[in-house]
């Protein structure tokens, strides 16, 4: 698969890729295949996804598996996010204007990027709160941050074992351990 111009792949071009593989993301014009999920991850996101959906106020809805166009050239897809813009059946991205909070779980592939790389763009793209999951011995652990506006970076504002209890971006609070068996 050659990017369609010399200078790399775009945002829209995601939609148009009928051979890549699901959950192909775009990060700085290069596309990046994700390896296949542990089953540890499948349950966490998915559960994690209905607890929030649960907690989110109205007019807020938790999304799984779907693309942020943070800009013409990256349309990374975290594993879940946090979204005020309204139901649209025929979507495949949104804005981050709309995204409230961005979350990553940690895997062996991804570390790099959960960690550095996708903190950073959010950030840059202005999104209000990160999260990101760490396995630890299976266990999850929640590194909950918050954008600092003056700086354009997030802060950290607690890390989460066993429960989780955050005010921010919506009141939240939900037995770790009870997310995966």
């Amino acid at each position: 698969m050659a990017p369609p111009r010399p200078s790399g792949w775009e945002a829209d071009d995601l939609d148009h890729l009928p051979r890549a593989p699901r959950h192909t993301e775009l990060i700085d014009g290069a596309l990046i295949f994700r390896a296949p999920q542990r089953s540890w991850h499948s349950r966490l996101v998915e559960n994690l996804t209905f607890a929030l959906r649960q907690a989110a106020p109205a007019g807020s809805e938790a999304e799984r598996e779907m693309t942020i166009r943070l800009d013409k050239k990256s349309r990374p897809e975290p594993d879940i996010l946090v979204t005020t813009a309204p139901y649209d059946p025929d979507r495949t991205w949104y804005a981050p204007e709309d995204v409230t909070l961005v979350i990553e779980v940690v895997s062996e592939e991804s570390a790099d990027r959960d960690r550095s790389l996708k903190p950073f763009k959010y950030a840059q793209a202005k999104i209000p709160h990160f999260w990101r999951i760490e396995d630890e011995a299976g266990s999850p652990s929640v590194h909950t941050y918050e954008l600092d506006v003056m700086t354009s970076a997030y802060v950290a504002t607690g890390i989460h074992r066993s429960r989780l209890a955050t005010a921010v971006p919506f009141p939240v609070d939900i037995d770790l351990d009870g997310l995966v068996p």
